[in-house]
C-alpha cells in the first residue's frame, strides 16, 4: 500500500508539473525562498540559480523535484527525520503540497476565495493559448513605539506609523515561451522620524582648489521611529504627497505626514530551451548573489526596484550566467527637477555561478552605476566592467564580488561573502579609508524535528565610504542648471536607497535568528541583533558613514583625517534589538494576520578627542545631547486579504 502510495504521488506530481509555465516572478517576500534555500541544503532539490525572482514555473518545478526526490529514494513520510537527515517529515509535505498548489493553473471564472478571475483563448490565427489573470490584494499595518529616552531631559515619546495597501495585477502567458505581468497600487502612509544635524559629505574642514569637489552639508534623519532599526522599506515610487497639500509644494521625500503614494511594477519574460535560456524585461525587486534570503553586499531584496533587461543561461546543471542592465531612479532631496539633474544613472551587473552538486558553490562577477550615455561596455556580458573602465576612462562607480559556500551533512551551510568596492594593496591598506569593501560570514543550521525550521548567525561589517563615490562632472553632461554646473550622482544608490546590504557605510551586525513553520500555514520567529554605526550627525561625527559620503580625492595615503578605526574615532550608534513575531493565513478565508514585538537598546559610544584624527582613542558609553540613549518597545500589526499575489 505505501508503494502504490508512493507511485500515485509522483504520478500527481508529474501530471501538476504540466500546468504551470508561466514565467511571471514571485516575490521576493514569499516564504517560499527560504523554504528552497532550506531543500537545497538539505540535498532535496539541484542548486537554484543566484538571480532572484524565480518564476512561477521556476518554483512549482523545483517543488515538484523536492517532492518526487522522496518518492524516488523510498523515504517514507510518517518516518519523519529518521528516514535520513535531508528527508521530509509529514509536515513539511503537507507545507509542500500547500504551497505547490498557488502555482496551478486556475479554473476559469470568478475565484472570490482568492480574489481573482482567469481566462484562456486561443490567438488568432496562431492558435496558440493566451490567458489573463486579474486580482487585487489590501493590506494593513499599523506599528507603534514607546520610546524610552536618556540624557539630560528624560522622557518619554509615543510614535505610530503605517500603511492601508490597495494593489490590482494582471498576468498571464501568451503560448508556451511568453508571460507577461503588471501591477499598480495606491497607498496611504504615515512614518514619523525626527532631524538629527547636518552632515559633511567629506568631513568638517575639507578644503579643495579643485571646483569638483567641494563640501555639502546634508541634513540627518533618524530611523522611523515607530519601526525597529533599518527595517523600514520604502514601497512607494518617486516620492510621496502630503494630503493636507496635494500640489507640487506637497510632493515629499518621505512620509511625515499622513501621505498619499503609487507604486507601478510590470514584466516581460521569455523561456526557451527548456528553460536553459530566460529573458525577462521588468521593474521589480530583485536579489542576487545572496547566500542566504536577504543578506546580499551587491544586489539586495532591500532595494527599490528599478526598470532592467535581464538574461541567464544555464547550459549545463553545474554552470550558470546572468547579466542585468537598468535605469536607476533619483532621490527627491531637492524637487522633482533640481534632484533628478544630477542623477542620471544606469546600472549593470554581471553574475558567474558555478556548483559542485548541492556541496559547493561559488559566483563571483561585477557591478557598476554609471551615468546613461551610449555605452554598449556594461550591459554586455563578454567583458568584465572592472577592467573596461581603464579603456573609456575614470566616471563610474565600479565594483566585484565574490562568494563561496558549502552545504555539511545535510543539516548545515557556512558561507562567506565579499564586496570590493575600492581598494589598493599596501601595508597600510587596513587603516586607510580608501579600502573601502564589505565582507559576511554565517551559517545557517536546519532544525530538522521541526518543518522548515532553522538558526541562521551572520556577521557582516560594511567598511567607511563603502558604495559611496564622489560625484564627477562628466563630459557628455555640460549643461548648466540655474547658472550652475552640477556634477553627476553615482553612489551605489537607487531612489535614495541603498543597492547592497541595508546597512549604511561604516556599520556592522551581529545576527541571529530562529524561525520555523506548522502546517496549519503559520511562521514563526525570534531574532537578535547588535548593530554598531558611525555617527553621521553631532560634533564628533564620523567620516565615511552615510551613502552620501565622498573621499577625499588627494592624499588617501598619507592624511590622518583619511585613516579609520572602527569604533576609535569617533561617535558610535548601538543598537541591541530583541524580537519576536508570528503569521498565521486562515484556511478557509484568504486572509494572513501577521505581528511583530520587541525591544530596541540604543546609545552611543564616544572617544575623548575629536573625531577622526588618525589614530586609535578609547570609547567609553555616553549619555547627553545629542548622543543619547533610549529604549524602544516596539508592536507592529498587520493583515493582508488575498496574500497570495
Amino acid at each position: 500500500m505505501r508503494k502504490f502510495t508512493l507511485f500515485l504521488s509522483l504520478m500527481t506530481a508529474l501530471a501538476g508539473a504540466a500546468l504551470a509555465q508561466s514565467y511571471v516572478s514571485v516575490p521576493l517576500e514569499s516564504s517560499v525562498y527560504k523554504i528552497l534555500d532550506l531543500a537545497v541544503q538539505r540535498g532535496l532539490c539541484p542548486p537554484l540559480p543566484g538571480s532572484k525572482p524565480y518564476t512561477r514555473a521556476q518554483i512549482f518545478s523545483a517543488i515538484n523535484e523536492i517532492l518526487n526526490a522522496e518518492v524516488m529514494l523510498g523515504a517514507d513520510a510518517t518516518l519523519g527525520t529518521n528516514a535520513g537527515r535531508g528527508a521530509l517529515n509529514t509536515n513539511e509535505r503537507i507545507i509542500l503540497e500547500k504551497e505547490r498548489e498557488k502555482y496551478t493553473e486556475k479554473k476559469e471564472g470568478l475565484d472570490l476565495a482568492h480574489g481573482t478571475y482567469f481566462g484562456k483563448t486561443k490567438l488568432f490565427k496562431t492558435g496558440a493559448q493566451i490567458s489573463a489573470e486579474a486580482g487585487l490584494k489590501f493590506g494593513t499595518e499599523v506599528s507603534q513605539a514607546l520610546t524610552l529616552s536618556g540624557g539630560n531631559d528624560s522622557e518619554s515619546d509615543y510614535n505610530w506609523g503605517g500603511n492601508f495597501e490597495v494593489s490590482a495585477y494582471l498576468r498571464g502567458d501568451i503560448g508556451k515561451h511568453f508571460s507577461y505581468g503588471m501591477t499598480a497600487g495606491g497607498f496611504l502612509l504615515k512614518a514619523s522620524r525626527t532631524f538629527e544635524g547636518e552632515y559633511n559629505t567629506y568631513y568638517d574642514g575639507f578644503k579643495s582648489d579643485d571646483k569638483e569637489f567641494y563640501n555639502r552639508e546634508l541634513p540627518v534623519y533618524s530611523q522611523p521611529l515607530a519601526y525597529f532599526p533599518f527595517t523600514y522599506k520604502k514601497v512607494w515610487d518617486s516620492s510621496v504627497f502630503y494630503l493636507n497639500k496635494l500640489d507640487s509644494a506637497g510632493y515629499q521625500t518621505f512620509p511625515e505626514k499622513l501621505s498619499g503614494a503609487y507604486a507601478l511594477g510590470g514584466e516581460m519574460s521569455a523561456a526557451f530551451f527548456d528553460n536553459t535560456l530566460f529573458f525577462r524585461a521588468g521593474r521589480l525587486n530583485r536579489e542576487w548573489a545572496a547566500m542566504s534570503s536577504g543578506s546580499s553586499l551587491v544586489f539586495n531584496g532591500n532595494a527599490r526596484p528599478f526598470l532592467a533587461v535581464e538574461g541567464q543561461f544555464q547550459p549545463v546543471s553545474w554552470f550558470n550566467i546572468s547579466s542585468l542592465t537598468g535605469e536607476l531612479e533619483y532621490f527627491n532631496s531637492e524637487g522633482i527637477k533640481t534632484s533628478s539633474w544630477s542623477s542620471q544613472n544606469a546600472f549593470s551587473i554581471t553574475m558567474l555561478e558555478f556548483n559542485i552538486k548541492n556541496f559547493l558553490h561559488i559566483d563571483f562577477g561585477d557591478a557598476v552605476v554609471w551615468p546613461k550615455r551610449f555605452e554598449l561596455g556594461y550591459p554586455l556580458p563578454i567583458i568584465n566592467s572592472f577592467f573596461y573602465q581603464n579603456n573609456i576612462g575614470d566616471f563610474d562607480n565600479l565594483s566585484m564580488f565574490f562568494d563561496i559556500k558549502a552545504n555539511i551533512s545535510k543539516t548545515a551551510s557556512v558561507w562567506f561573502s565579499f564586496y570590493n568596492d575600492e581598494m589598493e594593496l599596501n601595508s597600510d591598506m587596513g587603516i586607510l579609508d580608501r579600502t573601502m569593501f564589505a565582507f559576511q560570514a554565517g551559517t545557517t543550521i536546519a532544525v530538522l524535528p521541526l518543518p522548515f525550521a532553522f538558526i541562521k548567525l551572520t556577521y557582516t561589517k560594511i567598511e567607511p565610504y563603502c558604495y559611496t563615490h564622489n560625484r564627477n562632472f562628466n563630459p557628455w553632461y555640460n549643461d548648466y542648471y540655474n547658472g550652475e554646473k552640477r556634477p553627476m550622482e553615482t553612489a551605489y544608490m537607487n531612489n535614495g536607497v541603498g543597492i547592497g546590504y541595508y546597512l549604511p557605510p561604516n556599520s556592522d551586525e551581529i545576527l541571529l535568528r530562529f524561525e520555523t513553520m506548522t502546517k496549519s500555514s503559520a511562521i514563526v520567529h525570534f531574532q537578535y541583533q547588535m548593530i554598531r554605526h558611525g555617527a553621521d550627525f553631532g560634533p564628533n561625527a564620523v567620516d565615511g558613514s552615510s551613502y552620501f559620503s565622498e573621499l577625499d580625492p588627494e592624499g588617501r595615503d598619507e592624511k590622518v583625517v583619511l585613516k579609520k578605526y572602527f569604533l576609535r574615532d569617533g561617535a558610535y550608534q548601538w543598537f541591541h534589538v530583541l524580537k519576536t513575531g508570528a503569521e498565521y493565513t486562515l484556511k478557509k478565508l484568504p486572509l494572513t494576520l501577521y505581528a511583530e514585538t520587541g525591544i530596541v537598546f540604543s546609545y552611543f559610544t564616544n572617544i575623548d578627542g575629536p573625531a577622526n584624527q588618525g589614530n586609535s582613542s578609547p570609547y567609553h558609553i555616553v549619555d547627553e545631547a545629542p548622543y543619547t540613549k533610549s529604549t524602544n518597545f516596539i508592536l507592529t500589526l498587520g493583515i493582508k486579504l488575498f496574500p497570495d499575489f
